[in-house]
């Protein structure tokens, strides 16, 4: 289940913790962020391949298409069998921005977002049918677990797509992980 945790940013060991969608979607879009609940008629194998994917999305890509002016759109997946699931861990797990959106739909498995603003940190846990969408230069970190096991869509608004600005801050090695 989709949870927010909402913690000050000086101290990780207590958090006022949301479950509720609807509740979720409210706190998050109060600081830019979108969380949206994504819903499919189309059954897709574990096997699915990238076309098959965004096909069994399409009018949701298309109205963040159209709405967002996003350029492009893939399908990442990571298992947890990756021979670079440590590294890729290590470097998402540093505090960053990006100068476009950070935009994730979570077709499979689950990740957590963490969200740096003002003096709070927002811990998004996603799940499958989550959509999560970080604006630009929004500080954040993302955790995927030691053991990977997610597939998602990513929108993107530059041709370059994923590219972070590092902000040097140790703030997420201070917050829970996500441990499988």
């Amino acid at each position: 289940m989709s949870e927010l945790k909402i913690y000050a940013e000086n101290n990780s060991a207590s958090a006022r913790v949301v479950s509720e969608h609807a509740v979720i979607a409210h706190e998050l879009g109060d600081i830019g962020v979108l969380f949206e609940r994504w819903e499919t008629q189309r059954e897709l194998s574990d096997h699915a391949g990238q076309d098959e994917v965004i096909a069994a999305y399409r009018d949701s890509v298309d109205r963040l298409l159209s709405n967002y002016h996003f350029q492009s759109v893939d399908v990442i997946s990571l298992q947890p069998d990756h021979p670079d699931r440590d590294a890729l861990r290590a470097k998402f797990l540093n505090e960053h921005t990006h100068s476009d959106y950070e935009v994730r739909f979570f077709v499979d498995g689950k990740g957590l977002f963490y969200i740096h603003q003002g003096q709070q940190v927002y811990g998004v846990l996603c799940e499958k049918g989550d959509l999560i969408s970080v604006p630009a230069n929004t500080t954040h970190w993302f955790d995927m677990g030691p053991n990977p096991d997610f597939k998602c869509i990513r929108l993107f608004t530059s041709p370059e797509g994923w590219v972070a600005n590092f902000t040097g801050s140790d703030i997420a090695s201070r917050f829970p992980r996500l441990e499988n």
